[in-house]
């Protein structure tokens, strides 16, 4: 056995790196030992940089589907599924978790419950990219930051969960939103909507199967569901002229290929620093990638932000102000009750 101090900081950090490859979940068996290795100060400051990673990289996602013209959502999509089973399928080779994932299969409820997370994330994806090929970003960015409200509806309507005041401010100054909106924009914001209601629901689905499955196997069976459909897609745009994936050069062809990693990678971040932080630096961390998003839709692609747009994200950001408030001092709370029972 090595005891040098080489030693240490070489096997803490090779940890490291296979629980980011894999993302697997089976990973929390070893967290004691890994907090023992490592002061717990560290492990945040390691959770956060991935978190901020892998919101950072889906808040630059718009910018990579411009670079994908003249290709359209539906062949975007398309590709995004079957590249990504492909990466995944190199992946769980790579980490020798082909295992887990057959496992998973064969257990009918995880499969079941994961195929419909794989519908409302094609629905998701669906929508985001429409709306960012076509010039409405600045409103798909909305779709994110009204994710937690929606989310908060969730809660109370399925779990039937009681909101605390601060709450229910937020999610009436929220609704409010939604109808500011609806009167700047001249209809119902619908790509918004419709990405806030696909992402909620994905998250409560993905609850229901928690730690039974890792984000690796998670993602290639969510994946292997739609890449028939893909698949589908793909090769009756090609016999019908319609594919910019063959026709557009070498150079657009790697682009296309790439968003198998550029879907996967942020998730496997993800996981990582899920494992590291609390749910509460987490839902923090949620509101980079839809801030990115609306930046760059202002002074990249030039989407313009009339009065009524910017009452309406204004009163969207007092309900996630007063969300994030009643999220601190709950935790806040919770901290203080497990203090003082650990002293008695």
């Amino acid at each position: 056995m090595r005891n040098s101090a080489a030693g240490s900081w070489n096997s803490a950090h090779k940890a490291d790196v296979m629980e980011l490859v894999s993302a697997s979940s089976s990973s929390l068996e070893s967290a004691p030992r890994a907090a023992s290795r490592r002061p717990p100060r560290n492990e945040t400051t390691v959770g956060v940089a991935f978190g901020i990673a892998a919101y950072g990289l889906w808040g630059l996602l718009p910018v990579y589907f411009v670079w994908l013209a003249p290709a359209g959502a539906i062949e975007i999509v398309a590709n995004r599924v079957v590249w990504s089973l492909a990466f995944c399928a190199m992946l769980l080779t790579v980490t020798r978790a082909w295992p887990q994932l057959i496992a998973a299969v064969r257990d009918i409820r995880i499969l079941g419950t994961l195929s419909v997370a794989a519908v409302l994330i094609a629905v998701n994806w669906l929508t985001y990219t429409f709306g960012v090929t076509t010039g409405q970003a600045i409103e798909a960015s909305l779709g994110y930051f009204i994710n937690p409200l929606v989310s908060v509806l969730l809660g109370v309507i399925v779990l039937k969960e009681k909101l605390r005041p601060l709450q229910w401010a937020a999610a009436g100054v929220g609704f409010a939103a939604v109808v500011v909106l609806t009167i700047g924009y001249g209809r119902l914001p619908w790509i918004a909507l419709i990405l806030a209601l696909s992402f909620g629901l994905y998250g409560f689905v993905k609850k229901r199967v928690g730690p039974k499955v890792d984000a690796a196997s998670s993602l290639s069976i969510e994946t292997a569901v739609l890449a028939p459909f893909a698949a589908a897609v793909m090769i009756i745009m090609a016999l019908n002229g319609q594919d910019t994936l063959g026709s557009q050069g070498s150079g657009h062809f790697w682009l296309l290929a790439a968003s198998g990693i550029i879907t996967a990678v942020p998730l496997l971040f993800f996981g990582a620093s899920a494992r590291r932080l609390p749910m509460t630096t987490i839902g923090l961390l949620q509101y980079f990638a839809p801030v990115i998003q609306f930046i760059l839709a202002i002074t990249v692609l030039g989407e313009h932000m009339g009065p009524e747009r910017w009452i309406g994200f204004g009163i969207v950001w007092l309900a996630l102000l007063l969300l994030t408030a009643d999220m601190l001092r709950s935790y806040g709370q919770n901290r203080g009750l497990r203090r003082a029972g650990a002293r008695r």
